[in-house]
């Protein structure tokens, strides 16, 4: 068998497995993203055999919605009577109730057990004391050298071939050659969360992959040499339940039932506002730029209630592809989303006259690293562990007391106590060129503010504008990257929103946009950087180059940002009383499961002007992206919507569903029995697969009842039908996904008086929140691309 036949095969497997990111930069992803190329349901049908993973809500959340009418009964026997199925809703619920999805054994067990042992310990990133000898030789040949140590393998094993594909070949060589590529996706789908991180430490080459490299060839080479010294079985001989097919066809009409449901609800809440009525114009005092995540919408609907304030939506890394340089943490990391390459450097500088305040703050910065690491030392170490624990106790109790007792207390005393590096240092925009950061011309600078623009489809600049990043506070959660920005590859999206105030502050590049791109931006227009805290709706301004005629236009501004904060942590919380406190004492209570509820209950993303949904409540259910189809004559920036937000929105929406379908192995399972291993991933108890999703307490109100409604993205835009179409049909990837049936597609279409169109390839889906034939129904996207 030749070399690359091996390679190709491995690839070709490697397709049934997603990506697990570590927790410092916990991504959602969709874990069956190597599935996008099948049809929804075809691919949750072969995922259910492959992965041995539930891949549809259980009976009893289907009846809960059925209960409280998040499904629509008419919605749903409709959708019965139009699949040919036979029975009524009470028949449909006994079936799935008794041809209920259960797991089948793991024959891998005692493979996956010695597998996570050298796993972990190759894998470590700075946990263990003692780290794993050979690593920089990579994972097959360490294991190589050292298994013969292990006496419960070593007198199994015969002399170990010496390569990964050499030793790949000396087991499968042995087996038809039709079997080969089930093998392979069998033993990588038996441990998703580890074979996913190896994956993810491939695709972002890190400096931990680069010191310490592995790959999947490695990893099945030490499985399969293992398995063959074990006498163990190499794929699973049992036969697929076909019984099963009448329980996913069923459970795919109640999904796709209570999708329609949804959607329904969702048009006719924002019918009153596709009518042409304009509200009148009034200048802003102050316009708001927030990320387009599901959290700020209910935040923009209280900035707007406190003044004469404007908000626009905009993916959160606010267009700027760069790594951020953290000094705190001396650590570079992605700042973008990851599904694009990161261009730029952001790193601090600093200001005028603060060199003295940079120069304490990276001094002190260091200081902490390096007790940080000296009680690590003492704690883990054998001689000083026993004695520093009894010595170091009275500090570190008074510290649990705190944090128990008094959790809001200590986190105002923290905030108060830190004197923000945003005050004395700036953001300096870099790109590497030929191994050495450089200063990027002022017109690349332009550029990234005016894609910006466009994107947003601005018209008129108020004296105040304020792009607003977001981040989370959270205590003893292991997943709290999670809550920080998705666009910002799960970091908060404050360093961005300073980047790119500080690009529009600047008057050369000002110039620039006025001269190249006929774009006046009036010279009293400041623009300013924010952080909107999630867990407190705090909004911190970072005040730049201030100048004196917008003092009294701040201090206003920060006053009714105090009142926003109050209104919607009421609002999100359900109480009138005390909310900004009960709001800090769960980001900082640390034996708080469920400090906020971040992106759970996504189900639609709106990409439109503010006016379609500013007098609509949307629960913090949908994305929102500005855009005006006026404004975008060639269709570039709804293009770019597409390829990129729209992407990343489907991701999100795709690990929050399988995370809730399936949370063993899709999410991150009970955070009460989370052990960190490695400082990248979760384990729960002593060992086991690495955890490739959210815990259960970021999708569940309790043991029974659900949070998060696991449906598929329902996307919205306002924009002529045809350019759509033909955006649609040139962006193959876009196309997959709606023709796939992973995303629904419907358009308003505001040169047919906002007629809804619904671009999907399978059904025909006639209007219950349209007036009797106000809708049309159009052909497939693969006939609509011929017209």
């Amino acid at each position: 068998m030749k070399n690359v036949s091996i390679t190709e095969k491995i690839q070709q497997a490697s397709k049934v497995i997603g990506q697990t990111w570590p927790l410092y930069s916990f991504v959602t992803s969709n874990p069956l993203s190597g599935y996008e190329n099948l049809n929804f349901e075809i691919a949750l049908k072969q995922a259910e055999k492959v992965l041995n993973a539930r891949v549809f809500p259980d009976s009893k959340i289907f009846m809960a919605a059925l209960e409280n009418g998040q499904i629509e009964k008419d919605v749903l026997e409709e959708q019965l009577r139009k699949s040919g199925v036979n029975k009524d809703i009470e028949e449909c619920l006994e079936l799935l109730t008794q041809s209920a999805y259960t797991t089948m054994e793991n024959i891998n067990s005692e493979l996956d057990r010695h597998m996570a042992k050298w796993l972990a310990a190759f894998l470590d990133e700075g946990l263990a004391e003692w780290s794993m000898p050979f690593r920089e030789q990579g994972f097959y040949n360490a294991w190589r050298k050292l298994i013969k140590h292990d006496n419960q393998i070593s007198n199994l094993l015969s002399e170990l071939p010496e390569n990964n594909i050499q030793a790949i070949e000396a087991v499968i060589s042995k087996l038809p050659e039709q079997e080969h590529l089930n093998i392979f996706i069998s033993q990588l789908a038996s441990l998703l969360g580890w074979t996913g991180y190896i994956k993810n430490r491939i695709q972002v080459d890190s400096q931990w992959q680069k010191k310490f490299p592995i790959d999947l060839q490695d990893y099945l080479a030490v499985r399969l040499s293992l398995a063959e010294a074990l006498k163990l079985p190499l794929s699973d001989n049992s036969t697929y339940d076909h019984s099963a097919e009448k329980r996913l066809k069923i459970s795919l009409i109640f999904l796709r039932s209570w999708e329609f449901s949804f959607q329904e609800k969702l048009i006719k809440s924002l019918r009153p506002s596709l009518k042409n009525d304009q509200p009148e114009f009034k200048k802003p005092d102050a316009q708001f730029v927030l990320c387009i995540d599901t959290r700020s919408e209910q935040i923009r609907r209280h900035i707007e209630a406190a003044g004469n304030y404007e908000t626009f939506g905009y993916a959160g890394f606010f267009g700027i592809a760069m790594d951020y340089h953290d000094e705190n943490l001396g650590v570079t990391k992605k700042s973008c989303p990851p599904i694009l390459a990161s261009a730029y450097k952001v790193q601090e500088t600093a200001r005028e006259q603060r060199t003295g305040q940079f120069e304490k703050w990276k001094s002190y910065s260091k200081t902490n690293k390096f007790k940080d690491y000296f009680l690590k030392r003492m704690k883990n170490m054998l001689p000083s562990a026993f004695g520093f624990v009894e010595a170091a106790g009275l500090v570190y109790g008074g510290g649990l007391f705190s944090r128990t007792i008094v959790p809001q207390g200590l986190y105002k005393w923290k905030r108060n106590s830190e004197n923000p590096y945003e005050n004395y240092c700036d953001t300096d925009l870099l790109k590497n060129v030929n191994d050495c950061d450089i200063q990027i011309p002022l017109m690349e600078q332009a550029g990234i503010l005016k894609n910006a623009f466009d994107l947003l489809g601005w018209q008129t600049f108020a004296d105040l504008i304020v792009f607003t990043g977001h981040g989370s506070h959270t205590a003893n959660n292991a997943f709290g990257s999670s809550l920080d920005c998705g666009a910002c590859a799960a970091n908060p999206g404050r360093h961005n929103a300073r980047m790119l105030a500080r690009i529009a502050n600047n008057e050369v590049i000002r110039k620039i946009l006025a001269t190249n791109f006929d774009i006046e931006i009036p010279e009293n227009t400041l623009f300013l950087a924010a952080e909107h805290n999630t867990t407190t709706d705090e909004i911190l301004l970072f005040e730049d180059k201030t100048k004196d005629i917008h003092k009294a236009a701040i201090m206003s501004l920060k006053a009714d940002l105090k009142k926003v904060q109050q209104r919607a942590t009421a609002k999100r919380l359900s109480t009138k009383k005390n909310s900004v406190s009960l709001a800090e004492r769960k980001a900082n209570d640390w034996s708080e499961t469920r400090p906020e509820w971040g992106l759970a209950k996504n189900a639609g993303f709106i990409i439109g002007p503010r006016n379609l949904t500013k007098k609509v409540d949307l629960d913090s259910r949908c994305f929102l992206h500005s855009y005006n189809w006026k404004l975008d004559k060639s269709g570039k920036a709804l293009e770019a919507i597409l390829q990129g937000p729209m992407t990343v929105t489907q991701w999100i929406n795709n690990h929050y569903y399988f995370a809730m379908v399936d949370n063993n192995k899709f999410g991150g399972g009970n955070k009460i029995s989370h052990n960190i291993t490695g400082r990248f991933g979760v384990v729960e108890g002593n060992g086991g697969d690495l955890k490739t999703g959210l815990p259960l307490q970021s999708l569940m109100k309790s043991d029974e009842e659900i949070y998060h409604e696991p449906l598929r993205l329902s996307v919205v835009i306002q924009a002529p039908l045809n350019k759509v179409r033909e955006i649609v049909s040139r962006n193959p990837e876009t196309k997959k996904l709606i023709e796939n049936q992973w995303i629904y597609l419907m358009v308003l279409d505001p040169t047919e008086d906002n007629m809804i169109y619904d671009l999907r390839s399978d059904i025909s889906f006639k209007s219950r929140y349209e007036e009797k034939n106000e809708r049309k129904n159009v052909p497939a996207l693969l006939e609509l691309a011929k017209v």
